[in-house]
């Protein structure tokens, strides 16, 4: 390769260079100066929603030290500009509202309201319950059957939840996580039971724990077991489920929770990287099962910071999986997303407002070149969404697609120099928050000693007293408030009282219908199954859900084994 391809983006000789910087000194000096003098500028200082400073201007001094080679092309190598070289000229993105409430039933009809109307991938949310293992007739379930998901206590369930639907021919992604590995044996088990080949199905299982330490907040088990269980859910999908992503390793809760963007996307890496060493531990190369790892992010406001968020995060993966771990497949060096608008900066006061934020995050997240998408819904602040604001919710998606002609280049806002520079700062950033893990000891062991979560209470709470002094514009809430504002016309998706009994009823009518024995004796096995390192939890528990087991029965065994978490506080 010749020095041409490894200079700097801006590929200009050093007199070029000498000239441009004489020239932005000048124009510095006169045009600003007196502009300036006579109009001063809105605030000192201008910084993204992360912190990175902003220069009024980018030229192309600003990326001088980006090499060519990082920028790169669509499809190739570091795939900065997206993981396919035809992107969505080829196919639009996978438009996927999540969806779930009440009983498996009542999602049912949720998920064919929305592929009605052109949604082209399921995702599912479930009930507290169900993610954190309980039955749906455990004492700590009570008032929380179906109430912010679907509740799944069985296959029975599973079944119901997926009725009338081909699994080979839709994207299923399930959001859930200590308890994810039952979900993807009960999804298993019924495509088996229809006759499906399981290298047909599609979708994700979110299944990321250490975010769930670090942010959400939703664990069973201590971190060492539970890293064996995603490890145990990679190995079994790339032997048996070759299109199917066994993980979604998940920024968007750590920015949920109140983190920086940066963090957001240096604590995915982190994560990523703790993973891929315990896979490999058991014998599997990188390539084996490497291709198949998926990503989870959120798309906030500030919209050009979020863009370069997504590119530098495709150049950190690839150059992680190439230089750390050896991958030598293109395929398991495309970092591929699925993105979420962003349910944290929705507000309850003029909430139709949340349209138009929601309008410009995705905007951002297509033109950062995610393979997924859920746009929010405009009344999330309140509940469940309605339908009818979860049909604006895809509309706005399918605008973007159909309308703006956005889709019809890949990249567009690949050559910024804005753009361009912020991404390499971006890249560098992350591998700086790396590497201070690497020296401390290791994503596992800083997740236990709370420094991921200190980090991330420390940006939330310097972003609320932003928001509280009104240096962070919220309109409707420190600006432009409507102190008249009434929300007696908004319609609210209702909950219906006789879910948990219909839940409960369905669940009793399993347990009559089971072999009790049976059942104990693969409970038995499962437990010396999880005693063993060196052996793989999901077998087992695709036969236990195959035999009637309940999530509660498979989770509780399990805990007399491993028992449950503490985490150290974090003040």
């Amino acid at each position: 390769m010749n020095d041409d391809h490894r200079r700097g983006a801006a590929a200009i000789d050093t007199g070029a260079i000498g000239r441009l910087m004489q020239q932005v000194h000048d124009w510095e000096r006169s045009e600003v100066a007196r502009f300036v003098a006579r109009a001063p500028e809105r605030q000192p200082e201008f910084r993204t929603s992360g912190g990175f400073p902003l220069k009024r201007t980018y030229t192309a001094l600003d990326v001088v030290d980006t090499p060519i080679d990082d920028i790169g092309l669509p499809g190739r190598y570091p795939y900065t500009r997206g993981p396919y070289p035809t992107m969505y000229r080829g196919r639009f993105w996978t438009m996927r509202q999540i969806a779930g409430f009440g009983t498996a039933e009542d999602t049912n009809g949720r998920f064919k309201y929305l592929i009605a109307n052109g949604q082209t991938g399921l995702s599912t949310d479930f009930d507290m319950p169900t993610l954190m293992g309980y039955d749906s007739d455990h004492p700590m379930s009570e008032g929380e059957v179906g109430r912010e998901g679907v509740a799944i206590d069985t296959l029975a369930d599973m079944e119901a939840l997926f009725d009338g639907i081909d699994l080979e021919k839709i994207s299923v992604s399930m959001t859930i996580n200590p308890s994810a590995w039952i979900l993807l044996a009960m999804y298993v088990a019924l495509a088996k039971r229809r006759g499906c080949d399981l290298d047909k199905l599609s979708g994700t299982i979110q299944a990321d724990i250490l975010k769930e330490y670090q942010a959400q907040k939703e664990w069973i088990y201590p971190v060492a077991p539970s890293v064996r269980i995603v490890r145990d859910c990679i190995t079994y999908c790339a032997k048996h489920m070759k299109r199917y992503n066994p993980i979604n390793i998940s920024g968007y809760h750590v920015s949920e929770a109140g983190s920086s963007p940066l963090d957001e996307v240096a604590f995915t890496m982190c994560n990523l990287i703790a993973y891929v060493e315990e896979v490999t531990r058991t014998g599997m190369h990188v390539d084996e099962f490497a291709p198949r790892l998926a990503f989870f992010y959120v798309c906030q406001a500030d919209f050009f910071e979020e863009i370069a968020k997504f590119r530098a995060a495709r150049r950190v993966y690839a150059k992680i999986m190439k230089e750390r771990f050896g991958a030598k497949n293109p395929e398991s060096m495309r970092l591929r997303f699925h993105c979420q608008t962003a349910a944290a900066s929705l507000t309850k006061p003029q909430y139709r407002v949340n349209v138009v934020r929601t309008g410009l995050q995705a905007l951002a997240a297509v033109l950062g070149g995610a393979q997924s998408l859920h746009t929010n819904g405009m009344d999330e602040a309140f509940a469940i969404p309605t339908e009818e604001a979860m049909k604006i919710a895809l509309r706005t998606q399918q605008v973007i697609a159909e309308e703006s002609g956005v889709a019809s280049v890949v990249d567009p806002m690949g050559g910024s120099y804005f753009v361009e520079s912020l991404t390499t700062q971006y890249e560098k950033a992350i591998f700086a928050v790396i590497d201070e893990v690497d020296r401390a000891g290791g994503t596992v062991k800083l997740t236990e000693e709370s420094w991921f979560q200190r980090r991330i209470a420390d940006f939330a709470y310097e972003t609320a007293l932003k928001k509280a002094s009104g240096e962070k514009a919220v309109l409707g809430v420190n600006r432009y408030v409507d102190p008249d504002e009434s929300f007696d016309d908004v319609e609210l998706h209702p909950y219906d009282a006789s879910t948990a009994t219909r839940q409960i009823d369905r669940l009793n009518r399993v347990r009559r219908g089971r072999d009790d024995a049976k059942l104990r004796s693969l409970l038995d096995r499962l437990v010396a199954v999880a005693r063993d390192e060196t052996q793989n939890l999901m077998p087992v528990t695709i036969e236990l859900v195959e035999a009637g087991a309940s999530m509660g029965d498979i989770v509780e065994t399990l805990k007399g084994l491993w028992g449950t978490y503490r985490e150290r506080p974090v003040f």
